[in-house]
């Protein structure tokens, strides 16, 4: 049974999906759990990352000091 979220999206050529914010802190979260020092002074780059659209850069932006990182790069054309 084809999605049918999925074949509308393709008829309408409005392709472009973004990982949902909830989905972000449940995985990072899942690693501060096993390591709370995974992100400490690393840098996070997120390469094709527009900051005004991308949850990536909202989640890491927002929990920048909680981490403890050392920089945030993203870029965006």
């Amino acid at each position: 049974m084809p999605n049918k979220n999925l074949t509308n999206a393709k008829r309408e050529k409005n392709d472009e999906f973004y990982t949902q914010y909830s989905d972000i802190q449940k995985e990072i979260e899942a690693y501060l759990e096993y390591n709370p020092n995974v992100f400490r002074e690393k840098v996070v780059y997120c390469n094709c990352d527009d900051p005004f659209e991308s949850n990536f850069f909202r989640y890491f932006v927002l929990n920048f000091d909680k981490i403890k990182l050392k920089k945030l790069i993203t870029i965006s054309y």
